[in-house]
Parts: C-alpha cells; sequence; structure tokens
C-alpha cells in the first residue's frame, strides 16, 4: 500500500512538474474567461438581490447546470482551466487580507487551541476513515482539507499542491462541500438553541464546523446578537491554518521528487500561500487602507466566483454514478467528526 501512494505522488509530481506556470496564449484561454467573467457578473447579480446567499455557491450551481445542459465546446477549456487553478490561486492569496492576526488572537487559548484541533483532527480522521473505505490518496486528503479548513477554495489550493491525478476528484469534493455545508446552515442553529449553547458558544461551534465562511455567515446570522462576530473570526482562524497545511503537504511532494529522476522539484512553499501570508501580515499591520480593502475584497470574491464557475463545470451527473457512494459516506462522516470535534472544545471552553 506504502509502495502504491508513493509511486501515485511521484506521478503527480511529474505531472505538476510537466504543466505548472507554462506560458499563457490569451488567444486559447480568452472565451473560457469571458465566459467565467459572464458567470461571475450572474452570480453577483443574483447575490445582490439574495444576498444571504454566497455568489460562489451560486456560481458553482451556474457551473453545473451549464456543464450538464449541454456539452461546453472544447475551444472553452483552456479558459476554464486558467481560471479554476490560477485565478482560484490568486483569490485565495487575496483571501489572506481579509485576516486580522488580533482578532483572530483575541478569541482567546481555549477557542485557539479548538481551531487547530478542528483542523488538525478533521484532516486526520477523515483521511483514517477514507483510506478504510478504498478512496485514493487523493481523494481522501482534498475532501479532508475542503471539510477541515475553509471549503471549496481549500480543495482547489489542495490541488494546486498535489495536482489530482483523476479529473473527477476536485469536482466531487467541490460538490460535497457544497451539499454538506448547505445542509448544516439550519441543522447547527437548531441544536445550538437544543443544546442551550450562549450565542457565543453557538457562534464558535458554526465557525468551527460548517464548511465555507458564506454558510458561516448564512447559519450564524440566525443565532442572535454576537454569535456572528465570534463565528466569522473563528472561521477565519480555520482559513489560516491553509498556510501550514499547503506548507505540509508541499514538504511531502518535495520527498517524493527527490526521488525522481529528472523532475524539478516543487517550492519549499507554494507562492500562492507566501502570497496568502505576505496578505495576511499587511491587513494585520495597519498598513493597507480601508478605500484599498474594499476594492481588494470585490476583486477577491469576482475571482473566486469565477474560479468557482470554471470548477462547477467539472461537476457532470455522470460523475456521480462513476465515483460511487464512497465519498459521499465519506462526506457525511467528516461533516459529522469535524462538527462533533468542535462541539467537544466549545462544550470544554463555555462548561
Amino acid at each position: 500500500m506504502t509502495r502504491s501512494l508513493d509511486q501515485q505522488g511521484k506521478h503527480d509530481v511529474e505531472q505538476r512538474a510537466k504543466s505548472s506556470w507554462r506560458p499563457v496564449n490569451v488567444l486559447a484561454v480568452a472565451p473560457g474567461i469571458a465566459l467565467c467573467a459572464l458567470a461571475t457578473a450572474g452570480a453577483l447579480g443574483v447575490n445582490h438581490w439574495l444576498p444571504t446567499v454566497s455568489p460562489l455557491l451560486i456560481a458553482i450551481v451556474f457551473g453545473a447546470v451549464a456543464a450538464n445542459i449541454a456539452p461546453l465546446p472544447q475551444r472553452l477549456q483552456p479558459g476554464l482551466q486558467f481560471s479554476a487553478k490560477r485565478l482560484l490561486r490568486v483569490g485565495v492569496a487575496m483571501l489572506g487580507l481579509q485576516l486580522v492576526l488580533g482578532d483572530i488572537l483575541h478569541l482567546g487559548y481555549g477557542v485557539i487551541v479548538i481551531v487547530i484541533s478542528i483542523v488538525l483532527l478533521g484532516i486526520a480522521g477523515t483521511v483514517f476513515v477514507g483510506k478504510l473505505l478504498g478512496l485514493t490518496w487523493t481523494q481522501r486528503l482534498l475532501i479532508a482539507c475542503g471539510f477541515s479548513i475553509c471549503g471549496a477554495a481549500a480543495v482547489a489550493a489542495v490541488d494546486g499542491v498535489i495536482e489530482a491525478k483523476d479529473e473527477d476528484d476536485v469536482p466531487t469534493a467541490v460538490a460535497l462541500v457544497v451539499i454538506f455545508g448547505t445542509l448544516l446552515i439550519p441543522v447547527i442553529p437548531t441544536c445550538a438553541v437544543a443544546l442551550g449553547l450562549s450565542n457565543s458558544a453557538a457562534g464558535v461551534w458554526a465557525g468551527g464546523s460548517i464548511h465555507e465562511v458564506a454558510q458561516v455567515v448564512a447559519a450564524a446570522a440566525t443565532m442572535g446578537g454576537g454569535a456572528l462576530g465570534v463565528a466569522v473570526v473563528v472561521k477565519l482562524a480555520r482559513v489560516l491554518m491553509l498556510a501550514p497545511v499547503m506548507a505540509v503537504l508541499s514538504v511531502r511532494q518535495r520527498r517524493i521528487a527527490a526521488s525522481t529522476t529528472d523532475v524539478k522539484r516543487p517550492p519549499l512553499v507554494p507562492l500562492f500561500v507566501l502570497a496568502f501570508i505576505v496578505c495576511v501580515v499587511l491587513r494585520s499591520s495597519g498598513v493597507v487602507s480601508v478605500q484599498l480593502l474594499q476594492y481588494s475584497k470585490i476583486i477577491q470574491v469576482a475571482l473566486l466566483t469565477a474560479a468557482m464557475f470554471a470548477l462547477g463545470t467539472g461537476v457532470h451527473a455522470s460523475i456521480f454514478k462513476k465515483v460511487g457512494p464512497r465519498p459521499f459516506v465519506l462526506a457525511i462522516i467528516s461533516t459529522v467528526w469535524v462538527a462533533t470535534v468542535a462541539l467537544a472544545g466549545v462544550m470544554v471552553v463555555f462548561r
């Protein structure tokens, strides 16, 4: 088993070395990018009228619907791939401008330990159960990081480091994030009331359990005063864990590359992760003006929305028949596991 995983990892690194950062053919990518821009405008328009629904989730649905209504022309594929990878990485890097280290430290030692436990135990538990289910290393890791860190952005960020071998792995993980994260929006507030949690405790549980930032906002907004702010900061603390997790995965890929001839080793820390860290430092230092933050937020949302549409076009109905029920079983278990770890931490800290 170990040998086969090593062979799979070597193949991933070889593919990554061959395909990473090749020069962009502007004429080739233009049609696909234009379609992503049109879909982004539509998703943002829907979000304007339905502000509780994330444009990222709307874009994923748009992409899936478009791909399943009729086959998309082949000339759109280069632009869609460019959007799903490079625009996504720029958007993830700019996400760092939304994080203020002072806000996260203000959560207190106990809540920070909860966040770290959610991410580490969430990934470890999901990967372990996925192995028992017979899923590939890539499938397990994409689902584990998507459910434990920050949803579809984490799925795509992991793919940027390990380069999934099977083209169905990333769309499947993204679809599962959307489905199960959305299901948690009414479940977490209802259970928080049943358990008699305070607003702060309920906010920590929501921020620690739900997959996407927008899904956290939708859930916490129904919990009452104080819950929303806490939930968003806790969720952003989970987003901050993206950097060390990607660094660890990159080290693993370098180790595999070291034993593979004629393959260039990936960087110790991927460039988009370094850019993410720089953005966090800039925002936390206070040197970025409020006006610039507002503009950067618009650009970041637009980039991630375009990337989510491109990822959504890979979600074909046939994929679910092809991958079978095991990824869904893992998604259910991972969702329950992450929520349980978060609740256990809340019960200890807020007892």
